[in-house]
């Protein structure tokens, strides 16, 4: 089963910028649809976005729209976040999942579900 390991979070204050990133193991990388959630405390979980397998769509949840940017570099096993305009309620903790069937509709409600340990963002206004 794949293993994910997230990092990149961290502390900043609202305005700015962060990346995060996201480790997969195992050779077959390139055939899973990565995801980012989010979570804060006393919250739901929040789909933030998604990029299929070859990078070919990607999609954002409404909180991360035109601020966020994920992407994956295949040779690497990572997928990124790039977070900009970062706002106080983007504080949460930051989960990277991963769906290993590439030719299916990526679920924004639960995931893949293959959830790593998580990385923690706060934004001091």
């Amino acid at each position: 089963q794949v293993q994910l390991v997230e990092s990149g979070g961290g502390l900043v204050q609202a305005g700015g910028s962060l990346n995060l990133s996201c480790v997969a193991s195992g050779s077959m990388f390139n055939f899973y649809t990565m995801g980012w959630f989010r979570q804060a405390p006393g919250k739901e979980r929040e789909f933030v976005a998604f990029i299929k397998h070859d990078g070919s769509t990607t999609e954002y949840g409404d909180s991360a729209q035109g601020r966020f940017s994920i992407s994956r570099d295949n040779a690497k096993n990572t997928v990124y976040l790039e977070m900009n305009n970062l706002k106080p309620e983007d504080t949460a903790v930051d989960y990277c999942d991963a769906d290993k069937y590439y030719y299916r509709v990526y679920d924004k409600t639960h995931g893949g579900s293959s959830w790593g340990q998580g990385t923690q963002v706060t934004v001091s206004s």
